[in-house]
């Protein structure tokens, strides 16, 4: 018994095959995202691997600069050298095509290829200001004013973003950090910058931080944004080394000799490995004078961790951490 080819049978047909188009366009696209997804990672193992790779060359060839300098000093004393460097044949052998190398010690050889020399000073840095997640209005508030510190930096409310999607994101839109804000019952506690693509990420906890309008007899009404100028302070160590060039790469470069010379400092000043935090704005009301008023906001900084890899990769490997005990030696400062 045939079934009559009505109208009604025509529109369900019809109805059925774009539905079928609109499925399998969606199909396509969702392939098409996660094989771009999976050719991201893919790529970002690769540089990764290839900056753990050039980074051991450069940690291999600090060693031998060491050894080298060690060695030109006791042939220019008559010193005696180390026994595990005098015995080293090949160093020896080496030595005399090595003559035309710079001296330099294992600092200043992790210094020419370290996270920040690929694009330090070429571009202005971009730092993605965010929080956990569900914050409250005074951390939304103090994430604002973060963002205001930073004159190139944007503020992104994280809504329910996990940490992967919320880097690989920042990383694949060419950012070049990320500062991660938490808090405990509306105060804010912690600070986690992160460094892209490759890391460190450095961790701080904050205490008696204060916003703009907790500051008595702080600057009032809009914010400038013009490039701050730097000062640290107390930072004597090659830890407290690594933190100024972790905390200076979110600011961007003044101009040597530029025109105009800004109406903002921003300080960070250790004292017993406390990092207290400082923004003002200057006006000049003479030759040499000038008269300071603090916008804010204030806090101390201390830290905690220090690691490779991004915010999101917990396996990354520790460079320093405070340990229980780290803190036992008063006398003892680290930064």
């Amino acid at each position: 018994m045939s079934v009559p080819f009505n109208s009604y049978v025509l529109y369900m047909l019809r109805d059925a095959c774009k539905y079928t188009d609109d499925a399998q366009r969606i199909i396509c696209s969702a392939r098409g995202r996660r094989d771009a997804d999976t050719l991201f990672q893919r790529r970002q193992a690769r540089e990764r691997r290839d900056y753990l790779y050039r980074r051991a060359l450069t940690l291999k060839n600090a060693e031998i600069a060491t050894k080298r300098t060690a060695l030109k000093t006791s042939l220019a004393s008559g010193k005696p050298l180390d026994p595990s460097i005098a015995k080293d044949k090949e160093l020896r052998k080496d030595y005399k095509y090595d003559e035309s190398r710079a001296d330099r010690t294992t600092e200043e050889e992790l210094g020419l290829d370290d996270e920040y020399s690929h694009l330090s000073g070429v571009v202005d840095p971009r730092v993605l200001v965010t929080t956990s997640r569900d914050p409250s209005t005074r951390l939304g508030t103090f994430a604002k004013e973060i963002r205001l510190l930073l004159p190139t930096a944007i503020r992104l409310n994280r809504g329910t973003l996990v940490l992967p999607d919320l880097v690989g994101s920042a990383t694949a839109n060419g950012l070049s950090d990320v500062i991660l804000l938490h808090e405990h019952r509306g105060i804010p506690t912690a600070l986690t910058l992160s460094h892209l693509p490759h890391g460190p990420t450095a961790s701080f906890s904050l205490h008696n931080v204060l916003l703009r309008a907790d500051i008595p007899g702080a600057t009032k009404g809009t914010v400038s944004e013009s490039y701050p100028h730097l000062i640290f302070d107390g930072f004597t160590t090659p830890l407290g080394q690594r933190i100024v060039t972790v905390l200076k790469h979110i600011f961007p470069p003044r101009e040597s000799g530029a025109q105009k010379l800004g109406s903002r400092v921003v300080t960070f000043s250790n004292i017993e490995d406390a990092i207290e935090v400082r923004h003002h704005v200057f006006v000049k009301t003479g030759y040499k004078d000038v008269e300071l008023a603090e916008v804010g906001p204030r806090m101390t900084m201390r830290l905690f961790e220090i690691r490779g890899g991004t915010l999101e990769n917990k396996e990354g490997d520790v460079e320093w951490h405070l340990s229980q005990y780290t803190r036992t030696a008063k006398k003892k400062d680290y930064l």
